[in-house]
């Protein structure tokens, strides 16, 4: 079941066993509860993979309802907003999707893995692996609708402003893309307390790999394939930030990501949604 960077970075941390045990909540069907929860959300985020391997973690969205089950094994998403040049790009390349749907109010969240079409604005997601994490690290919020029209702008550069800096150090979450070549991308969050992301200097940074469910998915995919995605959003302004870049994994038992960064996309009005 698992990959080979999984089950090296699980016996790094002494939890094989463990691992072998949470492992059976991953399956390949949408169960009932999972269909009408992702459907209630109004947005998911994206792990995606270019043709050169690069990967971007995305947000989209759209009024609940726009990400729906089909049936046990297929996901349609009719997205309004959000990063939706670099998605439909990159799906059209390679078709490898991770998507995470999270309700911060709740502290909810459920991963979504598989195969991705394009056809007239619709993006189908045929599934691979379905399962819910626990509520660990999710900082609580309220997401409502605020939009004053204003259409997004985005900048690109090859590292970090003192802005952005700033943003990343004050941060409370952000989100992973990751990928294995052969069983595909993942979109996993990540929270601590503000402060919990470091920045080493303008193109690099690194966070502590907290506690979690000892499968380490998105660890083990790195072990592997270093190219990642990180994406944070400013809930207050409607704001983004993608990094995307190659990272390492260090240490055994406590654990450090580092991540080199290639791209940083700043991204102003990419979104109507606000959160409290």
């Amino acid at each position: 079941m698992y990959h080979e960077g999984e089950l090296e970075i699980q016996r790094r941390a002494g939890v094989r066993t463990l691992a072998d045990r949470v492992g059976r909540i991953i399956g390949a069907e949408i169960v009932p509860a999972a269909a009408a929860f992702v459907e209630a959300q109004p947005f998911v985020v994206l792990a995606t993979v270019d043709a050169g391997g690069a990967l971007t973690s995305s947000i989209v969205g759209g009024i609940p309802g726009f990400a729906s089950a089909k049936d046990e094994r297929v996901l349609a998403i009719v997205p309004a907003f959000g990063h939706l040049a670099r998605v439909a790009e990159d799906i059209d390349a390679t078709g490898i999707v991770g998507l995470l749907a999270i309700d911060p109010a709740t502290r909810r969240r459920i991963r979504v893995n598989g195969h991705a079409v394009r056809s007239e604005g619709t993006i189908t997601i045929s599934t691979a692996e379905v399962y819910s994490n626990c509520p660990q690290y999710i900082r609580p919020r309220v997401i409502r609708e605020r939009s004053d029209g204003t259409s997004p702008s985005a900048t690109s550069t090859d590292n970090l402003s003192t802005a952005q800096q700033q943003w990343i150090a004050s941060a409370d979450t952000f989100f992973l893309a990751s990928a294995h070549p052969q069983r595909g991308a993942d979109a996993s969050h990540r929270g601590g307390p503000a402060g919990f992301v470091t920045i080493e200097s303008s193109s690099r940074l690194s966070w502590p790999d907290f506690p979690g469910n000892n499968m380490f998915n998105s660890l083990g995919n790195l072990a592997v394939h270093p190219q990642c995605g990180l994406l944070f959003v400013d809930f207050e302004r409607g704001s983004t930030l993608q990094l995307r870049g190659k990272a390492r994994v260090d240490g055994d038992e406590e654990r450090i990501v580092t991540i080199d960064i290639d791209e940083v996309v700043e991204t102003t009005n990419a979104m109507p949604l606000r959160g409290i």
